[in-house]
């Protein structure tokens, strides 16, 4: 038999609700629950930091990718340290 370890967390009553009523909707226990949403979960954010890899939504990929593809002006402060490192 594989050992067992227990995990304790404190929750708000409405957090603990939702979950409950998940659990039930799966026909689980909260026990399995847990284990069945949180532990795939955490295994995927786990290998995503280990990838470096980055989820946007949508809206983030689009405000992200005009970003790439819009030229930026230099700005004062920049236009004057260029002119130093050109020696003007």
């Amino acid at each position: 038999m594989t050992a067992q370890a227990t995990l304790q967390a404190r929750l708000d009553p409405e957090s603990k609700s939702v979950i409950e009523e998940a659990a039930r909707l799966r026909h689980v226990g909260l026990s399995d629950y847990i284990r069945l949403v949180l532990v795939p979960t955490a295994r995927k954010e786990v290998l995503g930091a280990k990838q470096q890899v980055l989820h946007l939504t949508s809206s983030e990929q689009e405000t992200f990718w005009d970003a790439l593809c819009s030229h930026a002006k230099p700005t004062k402060a920049q236009k004057k340290l260029g002119a130093l490192m050109k020696g003007k």
